[in-house]
């Protein structure tokens, strides 16, 4: 198990399974880290974007990054909520990841109720199994919201941020109920409040190993 000095942090490997999972589960997160680390060299891997969807991946990713000045990001074409029976395709993917070699991986929570989201958090395990990997959360209907047990405090500002973006590029999904500004902050605070955050806002990961370094 590598373990992490986050002050030094330099690869981060960021996977989602649709265009706005990353925004939503860790874009507070990843603002917080190329704030503080304008050297961060960022790969973010969006395994399924169907249509116009791809480019609001694509142009919501290149907001997210705006501060890396090493930030690569891929758009995939895997078929929307059949990972389970393209798993052998998408394992053969991860591999090619190995070559970034990230000091982190964020992806899924593995309990989390889409079948695409525990696709590609069992197949970041079995890929990167010498890795720090924080599983974000996505609120939704299916109400799996878990107890998380890795907290980071963002600023009120980065989380409006990652609203604010998430509701400019995502135009396909503003029709859906859930998405809201008044959601995107809803979680962070009760996680803030959850973790004592000194901001009051934190997004929370689940961590099945940490090694303290």
């Amino acid at each position: 198990m590598q373990s992490l000095d986050f002050r030094a942090l330099k690869r981060v490997l960021c996977v989602g399974a649709h265009s706005d999972d990353i925004e939503i589960g860790c874009g507070g997160t990843l603002l917080k880290l190329l704030e503080e680390h304008r050297r961060l060299e960022i790969l973010w891997v969006v395994f399924s974007a169907e249509g116009s969807r791809a480019a609001e991946a694509r142009r919501s990713a290149k907001d997210f990054l705006r501060r890396s000045p090493r930030s690569r990001v891929l758009v995939e074409q895997f078929r929307g909520s059949f990972f389970p029976s393209q798993s052998e395709a998408i394992k053969e993917f991860f591999e090619t990841l190995k070559s970034f070699q990230p000091e982190v991986v964020f992806t899924h929570y593995r309990d989390d109720r889409h079948q695409d989201h525990r696709v590609l958090s069992d197949l970041a395990w079995n890929t990167f199994r010498n890795h720090v990997i924080l599983e974000y959360e996505i609120p939704k209907y299916d109400g799996d919201i878990g107890q998380p047990n890795f907290f980071v405090p963002v600023s009120e500002a980065h989380l409006r941020r990652k609203s604010a973006l998430l509701l400019k590029h995502f135009k396909t999904q503003r029709g859906r109920h859930w998405f809201t500004d008044d959601l995107f902050l809803a979680l962070p605070r009760l996680r803030g409040m959850e973790s004592a955050s000194p901001t009051r806002y934190a997004e929370a990961f689940y961590a099945r190993k940490l090694v303290w370094s």
